[in-house]
């Protein structure tokens, strides 16, 4: 058997939008930059996919701006910030489980005189709003706080952020990466001013993801060229991936409630089985506040490296954390900010569920976890 259990790190393509980007790239080829009838083509379905987008997270079509994924989107939404502001303060916020397309830009602006404040979390790995409030300053100019872990799951408190930020001049970007197509993402309503989305999280293509900037939201846009995406992002769009977001948006945010209820059923399947065969582990983050597909465990008697190549060869495909540091033999950030120097920071492992998957899987997992704490013993 082969089981494929991280889905946060990609998902694979959805038939339908395999589909939708086949259509475009068979039969369209025009630039939407170009006046003719066959660039006139492509601007019709660069339109429509961002009327699509737009309706589905209840914004204005002109509030989305596409990029190349979500590392273009914290970059410009970070940077972007922190060089238009500079001049009413130079103090940035964000926590100390961001995702590295989030830290090391703040790293960056740190050596270029930016002073930075890494929010701490507790060990279920969530930011209060008292530390927050104990962080803000007058001269703060961004807030950046990400929605969903990669990592571990937890849920942050963005509506209570956005609210506390109301009244004040910093301006709050969320990297919504991970929460696509796990929880109803109203922008309006969220009352966030930026926001990092990409396709390949929610079943649609890698290499195309968007950021969302919130109506006259003061940012310096960093690329430069033609006259794409009103001035604020150079480059021909890449319309059939844009398209295939769009259909992936459309399919991802129709029955989250069943996919949900689906996915915390099979992890409950999951420790059960773990639980059945006298597996021990510790959870990392929290069974509540937390996405559904994501479940971080610590199981002491593994060397991780090891336990991971084991699970490999019998057909299980998991990681020890994010995909971007994947090959690190660093302990994982994220479990860092949380724990501190614990053994379970090099020993725990993700796994991330899909609706595609089913209790069959999640419980060869659990088998196959078994064999290797037997190996252990």
């Amino acid at each position: 058997m082969k089981v494929y259990a991280d889905y946060a790190a990609t998902t694979n393509v959805a038939p339908d939008v395999v589909a939708e980007i086949t259509d475009v790239l068979s039969n369209q080829y025009g630039n939407a930059s170009s006046i003719h009838t066959i660039g006139r083509e492509g601007r019709r379905i660069l339109d429509q996919a961002r009327s699509t987008i737009a309706k589905r997270l209840n914004v204005t079509p002109r509030e989305i701006i596409f990029t190349s994924g979500a590392t273009e989107s914290n970059n410009l939404a970070i940077k972007g910030v922190a060089y238009k502001n500079q001049h009413k303060g130079k103090h940035l916020i964000t926590s100390s489980i961001e995702h590295h397309s989030v830290l090391h830009v703040f790293e960056q602006l740190e050596k270029e005189g930016f002073e930075v404040t890494y929010l701490p979390v507790d060990s279920h790995g969530f930011v209060t709003i008292e530390a927050l409030k104990h962080a803000l300053r007058d001269d703060t100019i961004l807030v950046s706080i990400m929605f969903g872990n990669n990592e571990v799951g937890t849920v942050q408190p963005i509506d209570e952020i956005a609210q506390l930020l109301k009244d004040h001049q910093a301006i709050f970007h969320t990297d919504g990466v991970q929460t696509i197509g796990h929880m109803p993402i109203d922008l309006k309503a969220l009352d966030v001013d930026l926001f990092t989305i990409t396709a390949h999280k929610f079943y649609g293509p890698k290499g195309v993801g968007l950021l969302y900037v919130k109506d006259k939201t003061p940012i310096q846009f960093q690329q430069l060229g033609g006259a794409q995406e009103t001035k604020r992002r150079a480059g021909t769009e890449n319309i059939a991936y844009i398209a295939g977001m769009a259909k992936a948006l459309e399919l991802a945010t129709e029955n989250i409630a069943s996919s949900n209820i689906q996915l915390s059923q099979l992890k409950q399947t999951f420790i059960n089985a773990l639980q059945t065969l006298e597996i021990p582990f510790e959870l990392n983050g929290d069974m509540n506040m937390t996405l559904p597909h994501i479940t971080n465990l610590y199981f002491p008697f593994s060397d991780v490296e090891k336990m991971l190549t084991i699970l490999d060869m019998n057909g299980v495909y998991v990681s020890s954390g994010s995909a971007c540091t994947a090959g690190s033999i660093e302990p994982s950030h994220v479990l860092t900010s949380m724990f501190g120097e614990h053994p379970r920071t090099k020993q725990s492992i993700r796994f991330s569920l899909s609706h595609q998957n089913t209790e069959e899987e999640v419980t060869y997992i659990a088998q196959q976890i078994k064999k290797i704490y037997e190996m252990s013993r």
